[in-house]
């Protein structure tokens, strides 16, 4: 069995290409079960969110099982295989627990200890034990990793005051709109007429940094005008103006800075529908939603500044220099933890060893229980012969219990095996082929 990680992240694919891999709730389960039909595949769990896609794994084989996840993949995508692979990463094993504890603390996030990430790897969890995709190997693993991220953010400094893409997002427009005024700063964004189109988790993130950079007041948009006004109720000192998505037009010809986070797998904000309004001179477009909710031509119109996830690192930037000295605190805890799954993964080996040693004591005991039983005579009772059953197992358990905790313990690989073999020597467990 071998543990591997197939993916994409904002370091290796450009938003077009991860809006194409971007996996809906919806659609999860069948991911998950047309990932699972592959006889290679024994365990998987998938992390979609908008600025990665991870497939992690329990597979037969290496090679062969890589090769299905790239296969899946390519038929998600609609991109063949060879178009696909320079986008991709993959990890081994050790690589791809250590890399899963990394993403789960924030150190592999666009903005570095960002604290989304973490309750994304808990829906991974959540999905994988829902859909029966994760095994015992895969939800050790990845519970591991909910610990391991809650455990940084606790012990560590890289949790403190940290940001999210919403946040980063608020902070591109600032910066833009102080650039338009010929600030090279963030400037508050009390001027700004502001509509923000979506009513999730990301938009009431959008809200809460909107409130605290200044802005005045804003038009949430959304499908169902209710959602976005039980959102509106959390925010009573921002005045907000709660209007359907049909709305939409009116609000690009009246605001200056529209922000899009909506799940539609289209976009809902093209050229062709900005050219046929009457705007006003300019408005600036910040979209973080993947699949993008704003179409590419919209950045060639005059007045129109248009900006996705993809643009952010400039205002991340601005921040990572203070954060990488603490993700460093957070990196001894990573290796710490992984040094933990690799030994409990080690302590695997011996199972089967354990195994045949158990079966081989218990025809041992079954045997030499019947001969016992036949010499009692016919007089025992059921309560007698229940009684000697029970001491019977019971000393074998006593054999066994200091053998399999010694073998299972934390310890050194080679001494591990060492101890295996003395076991299997001294016992005669080795496996012999069948007899034709």
């Amino acid at each position: 069995m071998h543990i591997a990680v197939v993916g994409l992240s904002h370091r290796t694919a450009p938003v077009e290409i991860r809006e194409r891999l971007s996996i809906p709730d919806q659609t999860m389960e069948a991911s998950l079960q047309q990932l699972r039909a592959d006889d290679q595949v024994l365990e998987a769990s998938i992390l979609s969110t908008c600025n990665r896609l991870e497939i992690y794994t329990l597979l037969r084989h290496p090679e062969r099982g890589i090769s299905a996840v790239g296969a899946f993949l390519s038929q998600l995508s609609g991109l063949a295989v060879e178009e696909l692979t320079p986008h991709l990463f993959t990890f081994h094993h050790e690589e791809a627990i250590s890399h899963l504890l990394r993403v789960s603390a924030g150190l592999d996030s666009l903005v570095l200890g960002e604290g989304q990430i973490l309750s994304q790897v808990k829906k991974m969890v959540r999905l994988g034990q829902e859909h029966h995709s994760v095994g015992p190997i895969l939800n050790r693993l990845l519970t591991q990793a909910v610990s391991t991220g809650k455990r940084v953010r606790t012990e560590t400094k890289l949790g403190t005051g940290a940001v999210s893409i919403s946040s980063a997002a608020v902070e591109l427009a600032q910066l833009k709109v102080g650039q338009a005024r010929g600030l090279d700063e963030l400037v508050p964004l009390d001027q700004e007429q502001v509509a923000v189109v979506g009513a999730g988790r990301m938009a009431r993130l959008l809200l809460q940094h909107l409130q605290a950079k200044g802005c005045k007041g804003l038009v949430l948009l959304n499908r169902t005008v209710n959602k976005a006004e039980l959102l509106a109720a959390d925010f009573p000192a921002l005045p907000v103006q709660c209007r359907p998505l049909d709305d939409l037009d009116h609000c690009l010809s009246t605001c200056s800075l529209v922000f899009t986070s909506t799940a539609a797998d289209t976009p809902i904000i093209t050229a062709q529908r900005l050219s046929g309004l009457n705007r006003r001179s300019s408005l600036m477009l910040v979209d973080i939603g993947v699949p993008r909710n704003i179409s590419a031509d919209t950045a060639g119109l005059s007045g129109v500044h248009s900006y996705d996830v993809d643009d952010l690192q400039e205002v991340v930037n601005r921040n990572q220099e203070a954060r990488r000295e603490m993700a460093a605190e957070a990196e001894g805890l990573l290796q710490e933890e992984s040094r933990v799954f690799l030994e409990w993964w080690d302590g695997l080996e011996a199972v089967p060893v354990v195994n045949r040693l158990r079966r081989q004591l218990e025809d041992i005991r079954e045997q030499e229980l019947q001969k016992a039983l036949s010499r009692m005579g016919p007089d025992l009772s059921a309560r007698e012969r229940k009684v000697v059953e029970a001491l019977s197992k019971g000393i074998i358990n006593k054999i066994l219990h200091t053998p399999v905790t010694n073998l299972r313990a934390p310890q050194p690989r080679q001494q591990r095996h060492s101890a295996m073999r003395v076991l299997e020597d001294l016992f005669e467990l080795q496996e012999r082929p069948p007899e034709p």
